[in-house]
């Protein structure tokens, strides 16, 4: 498809796929999802969107629930799972976290995307959290990325994904409701690298303070 359907186009049909798609899955696996705030995209506008991050479940929830093409960054085993793998590998910026050089050309990769007027769905933990905390320490990457490329911040936040797949146990799942709300954008405007800390600082504590408000769904 990607050789006969140009960007944007391409973009924009593999979203409406992703939702159609998904659109069936969740409810079809008694797991609906429910959005809030996404009235704060603004049309026209592209963002870096950090999500929490408790189970494998987030990828294919988050992805279609941004609106707009999205792109995220995903370890390059994850294109081998059988029925997801292709997703991933389409709508993925895949990454190699053993390799230095692979990390390295993943930030230049993150930086065209927003430049394509695509939003980047990034989780900032790195991995599935798996302490007993609401969220796992912060990397810096997608903050890094947010001010080199100017692009506001908005903190998404999956609620429930850990009740389907827990992320320290095998062999488990369980329908459950998840919610995925949006935040109120955070500006990088004038920012520079040496801000990256504050940036990450600042947006795990506003995620954090919605996490605490809303324990009863994590």
């Amino acid at each position: 498809m990607k050789m006969l359907v140009k960007e944007p186009r391409y973009s924009k049909f593999l979203h409406k796929m992703y939702e159609g798609w998904m659109g069936f899955y969740m409810p079809a696996i008694f797991c609906p999802v429910t959005h809030k705030g996404r009235e704060h995209f603004k049309e026209g506008e592209n963002y870096v969107v950090v999500i929490n991050h408790n189970s494998l479940i987030d990828i294919p929830v988050s992805a279609p629930g941004l609106p707009g093409p999205t792109r995220t960054l995903a370890k390059d085993s994850f294109a081998k799972f059988p029925l997801f793998g292709p997703i991933y590998k389409a709508g993925s910026i895949l990454i190699d976290r053993k390799s230095m050089k692979s990390r390295q050309e993943s930030i230049a990769k993150m930086i065209e995307v927003l430049g394509q007027g695509k939003h980047l769905a990034l989780y900032p933990e790195g991995t599935r959290n798996r302490t007993k905390e609401p969220l796992a320490r912060f990397h810096d990457g997608a903050f890094r990325v947010a001010i080199e490329a100017q692009k506001d911040i908005i903190p998404g936040i999956i609620l429930g994904t850990r009740k389907i797949l827990h992320p320290t146990k095998k062999f488990y799942a369980w329908p459950n409701k998840l919610d995925f709300h949006f935040l109120e954008p955070i500006s990088t405007t004038g920012l520079t690298i040496d801000n990256v800390a504050e940036l990450k600082e600042k947006t795990k504590q506003i995620m954090l303070t919605y996490l605490e408000q809303h324990k009863d769904k994590l």
